[in-house]
């Protein structure tokens, strides 16, 4: 019988430098996107998906991850007593949103390193790996579509998005074979970043992944690969190459995704969401036309 997949792994860990100073002393994953910090889109996603079971993986500094999942009785005290229902609603709503575990990463030594942290949480059975930086859109289905291929074929299961060969150096690049399922590929190598011109597609990993709990035991024997650090994508090249546990495969996600990884991707998924939502889109559509007439 295969395992009902119900359990996400976040790492969480990064020190997010590239958003300094304002990362000093707020986790890159509280950033607001629009009104809510980017790490509650990633567990939103997780339990839409039936995964209630989440662990993060942090290092020092995090603490608002936990304080943003956890009940804040002053202020919600506060709320009711103003009778604010619309705020305490969404004060709430983060405490019970899923079962959140956490555990330190320790040293920063890549992001399989933090993956191989989760070992003890997981144990054997598969599960999700939900990166922060990547957020995908509610109404693009991706995650689900990943877990129903991992109870089908068994094996590992990667996203997938076809990018610019100019920009694919910035990526984990993969080759891949037709598997006769739409959009539904099979893994056959994985680079880390690599070297403009050296790259052999314009598939790069995006941060979704279903893995079988056999990448901890590959984890285990992976050498630090991409700047002295262990790469998941070095051991899941292995898994691929030696069919371990099935192999893998990966699903091409052609939907909306919003990167939140880089100054200027940030700025623009707040803009792409709120620009979509019915109490900021009518009154934000028309000033940013107008804003943009007066940059010509």
């Amino acid at each position: 019988m295969p395992f009902r997949i119900t359990k996400a792994v976040i790492p969480a860990a990064g020190l997010g430098t590239r958003f300094l100073p304002a990362t000093k002393a707020m986790p890159k994953e509280m950033l607001p996107v629009v009104d809510k910090p980017a790490i509650q889109y990633v567990v939103e996603e997780a339990v839409a998906a039936g995964l209630h079971d989440v662990l993060m993986i942090t290092g020092r500094n995090k603490n608002a991850l936990e304080n943003h999942f956890d009940r804040a009785t002053e202020l919600e005290a506060t709320l009711e007593e103003k009778g604010d229902v619309d705020k305490l609603q969404k004060v709430e709503y983060s405490n019970d949103l899923a079962d959140i575990h956490y555990v330190r990463q320790g040293d920063p030594r890549g992001l399989g390193h933090a993956i191989l942290r989760a070992h003890m949480h997981v144990g054997r059975e598969p599960f999700a790996v939900l990166l922060g930086d990547d957020l995908i859109d509610p109404r693009d289905v991706l995650l689900e579509r990943m877990i129903e291929e991992q109870n089908t074929r068994h094996a590992s299961i990667i996203a997938l998005m076809e990018v610019d060969p100019a920009t694919a150096f910035l990526y984990g690049i993969a080759t891949v074979e037709n598997t006769g399922t739409p959009d539904v590929v099979r893994i056959t190598g994985l680079v880390e970043k690599p070297p403009t011109g050296t790259e052999l597609s314009n598939y790069a990993i995006i941060g979704r992944y279903v893995l079988q709990p056999d990448v901890f035991d590959v984890l285990q024997h992976t050498e630090p690969g991409k700047g002295n650090e262990i790469q998941l994508t070095d051991a899941l090249q292995t898994m691929a190459h030696d069919n371990i546990a099935g192999g893998v495969y990966g699903v091409v996600f052609r939907g909306r995704r919003y990167d939140t990884g880089d100054r200027l991707d940030y700025i623009k998924a707040i803009v792409q969401l709120a620009v979509e939502r019915e109490d900021l889109g009518p009154e934000l559509r028309p000033w940013l036309k107008q804003f943009s007439a007066n940059l010509d």
